[in-house]
């Protein structure tokens, strides 16, 4: 029919509605073209439609069934964003690898040793145990950040900044992207150091030791700038042969300890496993002014590769699935091999040794002090109690290569993880600072954004990583580099445990990670761990830290960046604004509290400017300024524990009453969105009126762009008769499980109006028109009388006791009430979703299923498809399920929706009353009646859209085949194009729809993408 038709005028033209106030904003028209959907057909016009679409409901429809291009960034580079056609123009009148490589760093032989050594093993363990610790839990905390959407380039910044908001990320962003520099220069050191002992060795220094390492350390930089210059493709090579090398050289440390001591390697303090050695080395030996903390500080960036993954996340295949698998496997490998390597190490070597043969002595002689062991193994390493020795491991960092096997080995292990790290992690902090660049928080900053060749490599943010990495490069010492960087990570690590912990106490609706494994409470531990050790490790560092972070924090705040990820900050922000509000309405005014809260009936904001800037004068920023009228009824909400607010609009139709509360209703933000009402069982017996202002609400809730629910239950929903009844002592009191949607009020003065609250609008009677308007509703309430005086006052009389037939209906009716408010017995939603609306119809059974009363009721979804591709269909909607993190137990394509329904009888009785029926009589007369009568069912409208109402008839027909034991259905709902389909046929439609079916939900979202699976 032309109503389906896509429309082909300008584009202002296509968005305007409702007079032109209304403009369709549900796509930025700069960044994507509308959706454009070609085919003839025949009649001969020409237009797009997804063949599918055609094939499952048996006729041409502007509305898109669900598809993941809808949901897509504009800008994607995983596919192209779609454009699902706008609530307008269907309604309106027709117009791991890496973590591995980067956590055996540097540390592993050259420092691991050390720190066993002045710790002793026993807290060496405890120091490894307390790194795997943090390092686990910011690891399960950043596993459920990754899989909560799709992962870009940016690492821990991109995490944290999408999680908590432009001020966290852009803070700790610089910060991180600092830290990965600097680690480029202690990975680079540990080299050099290396390096230099060879060196030594063979006594070929070029100045000194502290130079050389400089001088060493400059010139490998710059040969690992180029490495990264030369892109991912080169790097991951490299990674690859570094981590062969770095896994026999680990191997090698193993077979070394099995290996009998040489008398060269016994006068450096290695005498193969010894009880004796092993029991000296458990307790700690801190010298040097060292403590536990800072040995732990100078470990600690052993452990710091666990975001090496997330760091290039942009570069990886599948992030979601890599990042947690990855980085938590890279752990316990990582962390069992430090272990292990320490333990034999602690078990063959002592801690001070002096490297000279000449010390043997014969074994058993006298001995004492802490060379006790040695000597009772036949040397005598009793001078390094008066002098600093240069073996053992307190002294030797190259304690490894000697106790391998094969030393060569390791040295070529030491160099494989130290320029393995060094290459991770100067790949890593140009990309983070090019993602916190692109993002223009700092507008200075927004020259390092750009991006060289296919890969997008970010040439600047090398160059400027090489500068810092330098710059501390001159620093030449590692214990010295070790723990500015500890601090820099910890704060990092505290940031992201936060974040997944932020994330999840604001329990909002788009927080889905598809890693279960984390607990919010677990990474809250994590977060106050890493600050409580950063502070410890070094107290003045800590607080520097998180001064600079402070600073760059209020920085961004006061700029406002023009960003808007959904933080959890924002969440958290809005569930706090909502129970404060909670929080007021059941607090009692106090005149020491009293301050203006101003009402102004300005119509017009600009029409009445005065009364605007009077009012606001009067309430500042400190009270409430409101355009419309209110009225407060919170009492029985807080008597029965409803978390609700009440309003109320006076007026004179239901209609008008609706439009004013879906225009004003709201504070700022808090405004709804979704408009939620009951099914008009009695549309048939109600009059014209009465159904038009029903139809016209919906219409009306379509113009305001709101998504709309219907609920429909065989019982009904009204339950306003009773509630009269036992306000007048006629009926015992009613549980407080049930629902009053409706209440009447009488007055008994004759001077006075009647005053009806009816569906939650007062409407004002002051005439027998006005009571009138009211007459039909009430004929069909069985328990009450209306008799009408000359003064206009309503006499009702509901005390006489019910017909059998109306008690046990009143009963039921009583009984379907308190459905809700009861936990649901075990069972399935059924989720018939049609038309891709924008997801609220997929969102709101989501967020049923995550309440108590419904935990026991899974997910059934239904969808439309075509026989040859129905298992085509259900692969792509589990696709786009799997995405959106929402989990259903099945997933049913539906493929004969296209077929007639097998009687339409129902449907023909139901119309009937309402039929114009001018097929018949010649034109003149046919206008005539439809002049007389516009709001009946032509035979033209019907002819019209008869492929439309057969739709609606197998709908249903489906529906009872598959989800008559269902404890809920939800159905996507039909649209009536307004001044095309009559609000009678409408009615029979979402009648027939939903006739004769457990409780069914019928949802049409507002076309505006309430789902999404970007972080």
């Amino acid at each position: 029919g032309t109503n389906l038709s896509l429309l082909t005028k300008s584009s202002e033209d296509k968005f305007k509605s409702n007079g032109g106030e209304h403009v369709n904003s549900a796509y930025d028209s700069t960044l994507d073209e509308p959706p454009i959907y070609e085919t003839t057909f025949s009649n001969g016009e020409h237009r797009t439609v997804r063949p599918s679409v055609v094939s499952a409901f048996g006729h041409d429809t502007l509305d898109r069934v669900p598809n993941i291009d809808f949901y897509r960034n504009a800008g994607s580079v995983s596919g192209h964003r779609a454009v699902r056609p706008s609530l307008q123009e269907l309604h309106d009148v027709f117009q791991k690898v890496r973590c591995m490589l980067n956590i055996w760093g540097v540390m592993l032989f050259i420092r691991l040793s050390w720190v066993f050594g002045q710790a002793g093993w026993g807290l060496g363990i405890v120091v490894i145990a307390l790194s795997c610790v943090v390092t686990t839990i910011t690891g399960l905390s950043m596993s459920a950040i990754c899989t909560n959407g799709v992962v870009r380039g940016g690492g821990a910044y991109y995490l944290i900044s999408r999680s908590l908001g432009p001020e966290f990320g852009g803070s700790i962003g610089l910060i991180f992207a600092f830290a990965n520099a600097v680690a480029v220069a202690m990975y680079v050191v540990g080299f050099a150091e290396t390096v230099v002992e060879l060196l030594k060795d063979h006594s070929a220094l070029m100045v000194d030791e502290i130079n050389d390492i400089r001088i060493i350390g400059c010139i490998t930089v710059v040969l690992l700038l180029g490495i990264s210059v030369a892109g991912m493709e080169w790097e991951a090579k490299a990674q690859i042969v570094l981590l062969i090398i770095l896994l026999v050289a680990i191997v090698n440390v193993f077979v070394g300890t099995f290996i009998p001591a040489t008398e060269d390697k016994k006068s450096k303090g290695f005498f193969n496993y010894n009880s004796k050695i092993f029991l000296e080395n458990f307790m700690p030996d801190f010298r040097e002014k060292e403590t536990f903390f800072s040995v732990f500080a100078i470990f600690f960036p052993a452990a710091t590769g666990i975001l090496a993954g997330a760091n290039i996340s942009g570069d990886l295949r599948d992030p979601q699935a890599a990042i947690p698998k990855g980085t938590l496997l890279a752990i316990v490998i990582t962390g069992i091999t430090y272990l292990a390597v320490a333990l034999c190490v602690s078990a063959t070597v002592v801690r001070d040794a002096t490297g000279n043969i000449t010390n043997a002595i014969v074994p058993g002689g006298f001995c004492n002090g802490s060379t006790a062991v040695a000597c009772e193994l036949g040397y005598d390493f009793s001078s390094c109690e008066v002098e600093k020795c240069k073996f053992g491991l307190m002294n030797n960092f190259q304690v490894m290569t000697m106790v391998s096997g094969f030393g060569p080995l390791i040295i070529a292990g030491t160099f494989s993880a130290t320029l393995s790290s060094a290459l991770a992690s100067l790949v890593s902090a140009p990309k983070v600072f090019q993602a916190l660049c692109k993002d223009n928080i700092y507008k200075a900053l927004y020259f390092f954004a750009k991006g060289h060749g296919k890969n997008n490599e970010p040439i600047r943010g090398y160059i400027l990583t090489f500068i810092i990495s330098v710059a501390f490069i001159l620093i030449g010492n590692l214990n010295t580099i070790a723990p500015i960087i500890s601090n820099f990570f910890l704060a990092s690590y505290a940031l992201i445990n936060f974040s997944c912990f932020h994330a999840s106490y604001a329990k909002s609706p788009g927080w889905r990670p598809a890693y279960k494994y984390y607990n919010m409470w677990l990474s809250l531990v994590g977060a106050v761990l890493c600050c409580a050790v950063m502070f410890v490790i070094n107290w003045w560092a800590a607080l520097l830290t998180y001064g600079i972070e402070i600073l760059l924090y209020i920085y961004v705040t006061v700029k406002k960046p023009d960003v808007n990820w959904g933080s959890s900050t924002q969440a958290v922000t809005f569930v706090s604004a909502v129970s404060n509000a909670l929080s007021l309405s059941g607090v009692d005014d106090h005149v020491k509290n009293f301050r203006p809260q101003i009402l102004a009936l300005t119509g017009s904001a600009r029409t009445r400017p005065a009364l605007l800037d009077l009012a606001h004068s009067f309430s500042k920023n400190y009270g409430l300024c409101l355009t419309c009228e209110v009225f407060k009824n919170q009492q029985w909400l807080r008597k029965t524990k409803r978390k609700a607010f009440y309003a109320a609009v006076a007026c004179d139709s239901f209609r008008e009453g609706t439009e004013s509360l879906l225009q004003a209703s709201g504070l700022g933000r808090m405004r709804p969105n979704t408009l939620m009402m009951g099914f008009k069982r009695n549309w048939r017996t109600a009059g014209t009126e009465s159904v038009q202002n029903y139809v016209g609400i919906l219409h009306d809730a379509f113009d305001f762009e709101y998504g709309t629910v219907i609920l429909r239950m065989n019982q009904g929903l009204d339950v306003s008769h009773i509630v009269e009844a036992e306000g007048q002592g006629c009926l015992q009191p009613l549980p407080q499980s049930v629902s009053v949607s409706t209440s009447l009020t009488r007055t008994h003065h004759r001077s006075k109006p009647l005053t009806l609250v009816c569906a939650r609008f007062p409407i004002q009677l002051s005439s027998a028109r006005s009571v009138n308007k009211l007459h039909s509703l009430l004929q069909l309430l069985s328990l009450v009388q209306l008799s009408f005086f000359a003064s206009f006052s309503l006499s009702v009389s509901v005390c006489g006791p019910p017909p059998p037939q109306v008690a046990k209906m009143n009963e039921r009716l009583l009984e379907a009430s308190s459905q809700f408010k009861k936990k649901q017995p075990k069972g399935t939603i059924d989720v018939w979703w049609l038309f891709d609306d924008g997801g609220l119809t997929l969102l709101l059974p989501y967020i049923l299923t995550t309440r108590k009363k419904w935990k026991d009721s899974n997910l059934r979804i239904f969808i439309a498809g075509q026989p040859e591709r129905s298992e085509l269909d259900k692969q792509e909607m589990k696709s786009l399920l799997q995405k959106f993190r929402i989990n259903c137990t099945d997933i049913t394509v539906i493929d004969d929706i296209h077929l007639r329904p097998s009687s339409d009888r129902n449907l023909e009785d139901m119309i009937e009353p309402f039929r114009l029926h001018e097929g018949s009589k010649d034109t003149a007369q046919a206008e005539a009646m439809q002049k007389e009568q516009p709001w009946k069912i032509t035979d033209k409208e019907l002819s019209e859209f008869e492929e439309k109402t057969n739709l609606q008839l197998r709908l249903n027909e489906v529906l009872q085949q598959n989800s008559k034991s269902a404890n809920l259905i939800i159905v996507s709902m039909p649209i009536a194009r307004k001044e095309s389909i009559s609000d009678f046929l409408y009615m029979a439609w979402l009648d027939v729809l939903t006739k004769d079916l457990p409780p069914t939900l019928l949802i049409r979202g507002n076309h505006k993408s309430v789902l999404t699976f970007y972080s």
